[in-house]
Formats: structure tokens, sequence, C-alpha cells
């Protein structure tokens, strides 16, 4: 396996812009286990309404069967991560005080969480566009999204809930594109497999074998990729924004200077110790046996 890991796309990842986005689950009030709903499947044991807490929560917040959640059927909260919006919104918007101490704060906290967690993912991804691209009035306007996301959910619930998200999104999303295509093209002059693959953004890859290949470059923005064997392959410098990685095979696969990769991404995929990862994202611990989590 070729490796690009001395590349000048392959900036360190921006740890310490993203420390705030960390969830903090001691610090929340269970919001990612009463805010969302989710029905009967293979990534949940039992039916869940929205808005209503879920029957294996404890009365101080924690999960009684958070050591084995996935031999118990609930592989879907192992997937989730709320990039630390959990606690912004229970100890910042609402003091500390919880909606079972105030049960009139729920439908509005519970808002709160769903907004605060895209706009901290948005937060997430334009920390890395402003670390990894090369154009200093690109790394400006990051930087000036970035700011404009931090003070509306800083601002205030009213305001907070009143926000046009959406419009946001589409901001960042050109954003992000931008500078993803900025990086990529440093790897296309040297080449790689993903230039005869058919790989693009949104393609339909399920199940496909591209063991020990060197992809460096691609582009696989929303490509679904359940089950892909991406095993020792290089992916430096790939766009995985949105891509589908359940059960993506990533043992001993180099992703530490893949872009826009997610801890989300990670815990729905199966790695192992060798997979190489960005410097603020960790192994999943049930990637190798023993782990307590199936």
């Amino acid at each position: 396996m070729q490796t690009n890991s001395a590349h000048p796309a392959a900036h360190s990842a921006p740890a310490l812009d993203r420390q705030s986005l960390l969830p903090d689950c001691g610090n929340c009030f269970a919001l990612c286990c009463t805010a969302f709903g989710f029905s009967r499947s293979a990534e949940f044991a039992l039916d869940k309404p929205a808005g209503t807490p879920c029957p294996n929560l404890a009365a101080d917040f924690s999960c009684t069967i958070h050591s084995s959640l996935r031999p118990r059927g609930f592989r879907g909260c192992t997937v989730f991560d709320c990039f630390g919006a959990g606690q912004k919104v229970s100890q910042g918007l609402f003091g500390g005080t919880s909606w079972r101490e105030n049960p009139e704060s729920t439908g509005p906290m519970f808002a709160a969480f769903k907004a605060v967690r895209q706009l901290h993912e948005m937060l997430w991804y334009l920390a890395e566009a402003r670390c990894r691209t090369f154009d200093p009035d690109l790394a400006q306007q990051a930087a000036e999204l970035g700011t404009i996301i931090g003070q509306a959910v800083d601002g205030g619930l009213q305001p907070l809930l009143a926000l046009d998200i959406q419009e946001l999104h589409a901001r960042v999303r050109s954003m992000l594109m931008e500078v993803s295509t900025e990086v990529r093209s440093a790897y296309f002059a040297a080449g790689g497999d993903h230039l005869d693959a058919g790989l693009r953004p949104g393609a339909d890859l399920m199940g496909i074998n591209l063991r020990g290949r060197r992809l460096c470059g691609a582009d696989l923005r929303g490509a679904y990729l359940i089950a892909a064997d991406l095993r020792d392959s290089d992916l430096s410098g790939v766009d995985l924004l949105g891509a589908d990685l359940r059960d993506a095979r990533l043992e001993g696969a180099d992703l530490s200077a893949a872009l826009y990769l997610t801890q989300p991404q990670l815990n729905a995929a199966r790695g192992s110790r060798a997979t190489r990862l960005p410097a603020d994202l960790v192994q999943p611990p049930h990637w190798w046996p023993g782990s307590g989590q199936g």
C-alpha cells in the first residue's frame, strides 16, 4: 500500500478548534436519548417516539445498558454523535436546569438541541476547511462563517429557534466544496486508482472492493459505501462529506488526511488498531474484540 502522509495537502487536523465540539455526556440531560425518535430496526431494538425518554434511561440521565448497547440491539446509539450540542444546550442555553426539573422546558430544549447539533456539525467542518485550504481568503471566509454560527448559538433561545439553518447550511456547503476542490486537486498530478474506478459524488458503491487502492483525491461526497472493502487503502485527500460508511471495512486504511470525516461515520464502520485516523477522531471501541460493545 502506498501512503501520502507527507503530501502538502495532509495538514494536521484542527484539534484545538474542535475541543468544544466533542460530546460531554456527563453535562448533558440525555438529549440524544429523548429528543429524537427511532423505529425498530437493525439499529434499534424497539420503537421510540420523538420527545420521549428511552426506556433504558436512568434517573441520573445515564444509560443503563451503555456497556452492551450493540449486543442488546441498540447499535444506532453507538453511532450517534451530538458534536457537543448536548452540553451546550443543557448547561448553556438552559443554565443546568433539566427538562425533568422544569417540564415546561422540554419542547424548547429538544428543539434547541436539534438546531445546535446541526450548527455544531457545520462548525466541525468549517474548522477543517480553515485548516486545510491553501487560500488565505477561503480561510478567512470559513472563519467568518464560523463566527456567524457561533454567535447564533450564543445569541439566546428565541433567535436560535428562528434561525434559517438551511440558508446557513447552503453557505457552508458551498464553502466546503470549494475547499475540497482545491485540496483534492493537489493530488491529481500524481494520479491515483480513483481516476479509472468510476468513483464520484453520490455513487452507489455498496459492497465494492477497493482494497489496497490508492484513492487519493477522490470525491466520494455523499457516496454509498455501505459494506465497501477499503482495507489497506490510502484515502488521503478523499472527500467523505456525508458518505455512508456503515459496515465499511477500514482495517489498515489510511484516513489520517481524509477530508470531512466525522466520528459518526467511523462509529458506523468497521476497523482495527491499524486504521490511521485524523488526530481528533478516535477508534470506536467495537473495532476490536473484548470492548464490551459487541
